[in-house]
């Protein structure tokens, strides 16, 4: 129950504006937020809340001093794209952007523009280089795919008999490509058998967890990408009807009845984000400002799942784990 008044209180700070004493600016700035996720994503609203609590703690407030635009794409590329272009047409002093954000360097490059969980942008283009950016944009690393290959080594922990693991991962994406990569080097000194499974589609992804879990000793691996970040309740029900282990990137998917989750914690990089719109906002460059990486990371468990598909959860695991789920 505290957990459902935290998130209910958090989606109220995303909604109305809070008064508080600041210093008045000369006028009212304009900050465009354009999101990956569903409008009613609870997961998006208790982010942007977070965002939101960040501008206010640095005297920023909704509706006197900020004016905050929201754009939700979702899952469809060509909704994002439109409100890309939406967004800058409003001319924001700055745009706060998360997911395939390559649709606005090439709307603007004037506008400036901090990203949350992006990989890789130099490689994107996004950025010259993570200390200095040397555009108009910088922002805030998901996480390195070095990461990826640890997830396979918590997926063994957990269930040791696993010998054959389906990924669920976006091929056409940059983040997709290498966090497999990833994932495939880890797999090739622990003698598992990977299976790439698409994102286009939950008819595509029932179908192949499907086919997948009729062999024997099967665990599942789930990437970041936009589709299973919008669609967790799907993947979670498809591995607990498959009796599959499973592990996540982020700490929603364990909360919402997945195994074991382990990646960046996202409040905190929103929070972060915050901070250097705040900066923008009074003069400084994206292009000075340097890209930043993730020093939090979560291990989150979930006793009850795992107790549902027979497993004993290692001491060493539970140990250093940061939430345990009962």
């Amino acid at each position: 129950m505290r957990r459902r008044q935290f998130i209910a209180g958090l989606v109220s700070a995303v909604t109305w504006p809070v008064v508080a004493r600041a210093q008045q600016p000369d006028r009212m700035r304009r900050i465009g937020v354009l999101q990956t996720y569903a409008r009613d994503d609870p997961n998006a609203l208790a982010r942007l809340a977070a965002f939101e609590q960040g501008l206010q703690e640095l005297g920023w407030i909704v509706g006197r001093d900020i004016q905050i635009d929201y754009r939700f794409g979702g899952t469809d590329p060509d909704l994002y794209r439109k409100y890309a272009a939406e967004l800058v047409a409003l001319a924001p002093d700055v745009i706060l952007a998360q997911g395939p954000i390559g649709e606005l360097p090439q709307a603007t490059r004037t506008v400036p523009i901090v990203f949350v969980g992006v990989t890789d942008p130099v490689a994107r283009g996004l950025v010259v280089s993570l200390a200095r950016p040397g555009g108009n944009a910088t922002g805030f690393i998901l996480f390195e795919f070095s990461l990826s290959g640890k997830w396979l080594g918590l997926l063994k922990q957990m269930a040791p008999r696993v010998t054959r693991v389906a990924v669920i991962r976006d091929p056409l994406a940059t983040g997709g490509v290498g966090q497999f990569a990833a994932i495939q080097s880890a797999a090739a000194s622990s003698g598992v058998e990977l299976t790439p499974i698409g994102v286009r589609n939950s008819d595509e992804i029932e179908r192949d967890v499907t086919a997948f879990a009729r062999g024997p000793n099967g665990g599942l691996i789930v990437t970041s990408t936009t589709f299973g970040n919008n669609h967790p309740d799907l993947i979670i029900t498809l591995a607990a009807r498959h009796k599959l282990p499973a592990v996540y990137p982020f700490r929603f998917f364990a909360t919402s009845g997945g195994l074991i989750s382990y990646g960046p914690d996202a409040f905190a990089y929103y929070r972060l984000a915050a901070g250097y719109i705040d900066r923008i906002l009074k003069g400084e460059k994206p292009a000075d400002l340097p890209v930043q990486q993730p020093t939090k990371f979560e291990l989150v468990i979930n006793l009850k799942t795992a107790k549902a598909l027979g497993l004993t959860i290692p001491e060493t695991l539970l140990a250093t784990a940061d939430e345990i789920i009962q």
